[in-house]
């Protein structure tokens, strides 16, 4: 599995694609795809049949998609502008993320 810089619950700002500038909280990462899924980001629509037994309505239901983790900035959660992650050895030898843009730490 490989090890992400973006993290689940962070907030991040979509830079490039349709959703460009759009902002949320990341819901969950998908490492071996290289992808997250980000709160009302890259919504789409799927056609879904009823099924009683599960107790779900048919129709059309908006839903967010993946979208790739080259798309995504991370906020600095000092400045509230977006930020590249960077990684630091604390004293007590466990490793923090840090925001390149400003230098504090995240989560």
């Amino acid at each position: 599995m490989r090890k992400t810089k973006i993290k689940k619950g962070d907030e991040v700002v979509v830079i490039q694609g349709k959703d460009r500038g759009a902002r949320g909280r990341v819901l969950r990462v998908l490492p071996t795809q290289n992808k997250a899924i980000v709160e009302r980001v890259n919504m789409i629509k799927k056609h879904t049949r009823a099924n009683p037994g599960q107790n779900v309505k048919g129709g059309i239901l908006e839903k967010e998609a993946p979208i790739a983790l080259s798309n995504l900035k991370l906020i600095d959660p000092s400045s509230g502008k977006a930020t590249r992650v960077g990684r630091k050895r604390l004293a007590d030898g466990s490793g923090v993320r840090v925001a390149k843009v400003s230098g504090a730490e995240i989560g």
